[in-house]
């Protein structure tokens, strides 16, 4: 899992102190507010018309995808097309199986209960959760030892929204009991210059053109990243400038948070040259690139190589990383292609 806290600007999770109340505001609330995404937005909306029509709770929804992207969004929309309470919680938060009774017998007919980083419930955690899926039923054991008895407590219908960063590590038996499954994914310019656009106006700040793309281009195809950085140059505009984002400001704030124009920050260069000057270009481990820069290995799988591949400046082999020629161009480092020998099954 990657770093909760992780302070870094074009991170895709959550950061408490930086995505408060504001965040929330920006978000939209319905599935016609949604930019972007528009399988998924697609999938839902025939999936909640048909659930509203034949009046009953919305099937289990899972969506998974890199971190950023709009999977807790979703989860509100969801509520809201279904006329329906949200309560959220995460897999983390839930450390007995009595919390997730506590929860579930708390809930009323078709509330949704979205757990983020639903991989990490415990097994006997996920155990509760099988017969409130399946049948709308919680087992309680009441009891110990030979006179232990179960008592099956009837339960409303209610929705389970799962989301994950991490799909391979959530067990099959949960992962099939979600009858709608998507996944979000990096979301291309055109949806990032609106959803940047949405936010300035949200902000009640003008942004001219220019500076527009400077922000969506370095958002990484990640709403919460572009939304971010939008605010800190909103708040760069309002003391350096006159409130309004212009181009040469723009830079002049992104250059101070330490923002390439590819969206790469110091971690990403760092990954980066790791693999370049300390190990040839590859192929070498994570761990052993996660040790060599004092960096989690789990930061760099989730939030750091999935933008890096998407750009195509590294590439997973079975011997290892590999950075690539668009890696080495970007930073300005002559590229030798390695002999074919040690080209096969790598690159």
């Amino acid at each position: 899992m990657a770093n909760d806290t992780d302070p870094r600007a074009v991170s895709g999770e959550q950061i408490p102190e930086d995505d408060g109340a504001l965040d929330r505001a920006l978000r939209p609330k319905t599935l016609e507010d949604l930019i972007g995404q528009d399988n998924v937005r697609d999938n839902l909306r025939i999936a909640i018309q048909a659930a509203r029509g034949r009046a009953e709770a919305l099937d289990h929804v899972l969506i998974y995808g890199p971190p950023g992207l709009g999977k807790t969004t979703l989860s509100h929309i969801i509520a809201h097309e279904m006329g329906a309470n949200l309560r959220v919680t995460s897999g983390p938060a839930i450390e007995r199986a009595g919390d997730l009774a506590a929860i579930l017998t708390n809930l009323r007919a078709h509330d949704v209960l979205f757990i983020d980083e639903i991989h990490r419930l415990s097994r006997a955690v996920e155990e509760v959760l099988y017969p409130a899926m399946e049948d709308y039923a919680l087992d309680i054991v009441i009891g110990k030892g030979p006179s232990a008895r179960s008592v099956r407590l009837k339960l409303p219908q209610i929705t389970i929204v799962g989301a994950t960063t991490r799909l391979a590590l959530l067990s099959n038996p949960l992962r099939d009991r979600f009858h709608v499954q998507l996944r979000v994914d990096f979301y291309p310019i055109e949806a990032m210059l609106k959803i940047v656009s949405r936010g300035s106006r949200l902000l009640n700040t003008p942004i001219d053109e220019e500076a527009l793309m400077d922000v969506a281009q370095r958002a990484r195809g990640t709403p919460r990243v572009g939304l971010r950085l939008l605010k800190r140059v909103r708040d760069f505009a309002q003391v350096r400038g006159d409130g309004r984002i212009h181009h040469a400001l723009a830079l002049d704030a992104l250059k101070m948070v330490g923002i390439d124009p590819l969206g790469l920050d110091d971690l990403d260069s760092r990954v980066l040259h790791a693999l370049i000057d300390k190990f040839g270009g590859g192929p070498v481990g994570l761990e052993t690139i996660a040790a060599s820069i004092s960096e989690d290995a789990d930061t760099i799988m989730d939030v750091v190589e999935p933008y890096l591949l998407q750009l195509g400046f590294l590439d997973r082999t079975p011997r290892g990383r590999v950075a690539t020629a668009r890696a080495y161009g970007h930073l300005g480092v002559p590229w030798i292609p390695p002999p074919a020998a040690a080209q096969q099954g790598l690159l």
